[in-house]
């Protein structure tokens, strides 16, 4: 794997700019690969891993950017808990580490350079330099990933009986109506009040 400078580099490129949550997601995930044994995520190892991030944030993509995991591979799955925490699972060893940024960091930061303003640039010399252990928490966790939620999974596709539109993967609601028929809608028409978008 490249060098911290090397790859956060490159998450300067890819992510438009350097901050606190790039340095947070590249160290993450370099430390999740290490002790999960993986040496090259984007090579020889790509097909290893799955990562379940917790925000939707700038670290986010930089552990896209370490891990090689991307939605579009269905290697990367997004759980809108907004917490600064990621699980990394290693398909090969069916072994699975959770870290989670710690919030002390953020003190720890203020402590070792309370000469450099603003808190911003504090955190990103800290998180830079801190011990793994300071900046994070490492749990060995289980994660059963169901054969659907896999990479290259080929599931059956349904068309919506109300919108018309095709769902993969059964993200499909049966419905029974009056008469007894089922009917199966896509989430965003059995539950509308829960869709991000209304139409006009």
């Amino acid at each position: 794997m490249e060098s911290l400078d090397e790859l956060l580099q490159q998450a300067d490129v890819a992510h438009g700019h350097l901050c606190a949550g790039q340095i947070l997601g590249v160290r993450m995930a370099t430390l999740a690969c290490r002790m999960l044994g993986i040496e090259q995520p984007r090579g020889a190892d790509r097909k290893r891993l799955v990562c379940f991030v917790e925000i939707d944030r700038c670290a986010t993509d930089a552990i896209g950017l370490v891990t090689g995991c991307r939605l579009g591979r269905r290697a990367l799955k997004f759980r809108d808990w907004g917490k600064m925490a990621a699980t990394f699972i290693d398909l090969a060893s069916n072994r699975a580490l959770r870290v989670v940024a710690l919030e002390s960091s953020r003190e720890l930061a203020r402590a070792r350079f309370p000469q450099v303003e603003p808190s911003s640039a504090q955190q990103k010399l800290a998180y830079r330099s801190l011990a793994d252990d300071e900046l994070f928490a490492a749990q060995w966790v289980r994660v059963e990933l169901p054969s659907e939620e896999m990479p290259g999974y080929k599931g059956a596709r349904v068309q919506c009986a109300q919108c018309g539109e095709g769902v993969n993967f059964g993200r499909y609601q049966a419905h029974r109506q009056a008469d007894g028929a089922v009917r199966l809608l896509c989430r965003s028409c059995a539950q509308p009040e829960l869709r991000y978008w209304q139409p006009l």
